[in-house]
C-alpha cells in the first residue's frame, strides 16, 4: 500500500512539474495584430502573468534643447502562473526573464502594437539563447499581452525635476514560445 501511494504521489508531482506555467486552454494569438504574432512553426511553452513596476527618470529630451521628458529606466516584476504561484522574475536593463529553476534569457524587440490608452504596447521579442537548463531553454519568442498600466508618469517632468525618478505599476502576460 505504501509503495503504491509513493508511486502515485511521485507521478502526480512529476505531472504537476511538467505543467508549471501552462494553463488550459493554451494561449491563442488570433486576436492580436499581425506585427506581434509569433511566426508559424512555434508553440506555447510557458505562460506567465507579470506584475510589478517600471521606473522612469525625468531627463533632457534628445535633440530638443531645453525640453525634458520621462525616459524608461527599467522594469521589475514577479512572474506567476494564473493560480498565483511564483515562477520567476523579469527585470532590466537589459530585459531579462528568469525562471525559478535558474534558466534565464534576454531578447530583442521585434515589433509593438497599441494595447489601449494608459497601457504599455503589445510586444513581440526575439529571444536570445537561454543560459542554464530549465523552463526557458529553447524559447525563441516572448509576447507581452493583456497589459494594464505601465506608461510614463502623468506628473510634471521639467528642467527643475531633471533626475527625478518615479515608478508606475503594471501587469502583463508574458507568453513564451518554442519551435515545434
Amino acid at each position: 500500500m505504501k509503495t503504491t501511494f509513493t508511486i502515485l504521489l511521485s507521478a502526480l508531482t512529476l505531472g504537476a512539474c511538467s505543467t508549471i506555467g501552462s494553463m488550459s486552454p493554451r494561449f491563442s494569438q488570433d486576436s492580436l495584430p499581425d506585427p506581434v504574432k509569433v511566426p508559424a512553426g512555434h508553440q506555447v511553452a510557458w505562460e506567465t502573468v507579470g506584475s510589478g513596476e517600471i521606473t522612469y527618470e525625468c531627463r533632457d529630451k534628445a535633440n530638443a534643447p531645453g525640453q525634458t521628458e520621462w525616459v524608461f529606466v527599467g522594469p521589475r516584476a514577479v512572474l506567476k502562473d494564473r493560480a498565483g504561484q511564483v515562477l520567476g522574475s523579469y527585470y532590466g536593463p537589459p530585459a531579462t526573464w528568469e525562471a525559478g529553476d535558474g534558466s534565464k534569457l534576454t531578447g530583442t524587440q521585434v515589433a509593438v502594437a497599441p494595447s489601449g490608452a494608459g497601457n504599455l504596447p503589445l510586444q513581440l521579442v526575439k529571444a536570445n539563447p537561454a543560459s542554464g537548463n530549465g523552463a526557458l531553454s529553447g524559447v525563441s519568442y516572448i509576447q507581452r499581452v493583456a497589459l494594464k498600466g505601465g506608461v510614463a508618469p502623468a506628473s510634471e517632468c521639467s528642467a527643475g525635476s531633471r533626475g527625478k525618478r518615479e515608478t508606475v505599476t503594471y501587469q502583463a502576460d508574458y507568453i513564451f514560445w518554442k519551435p515545434v
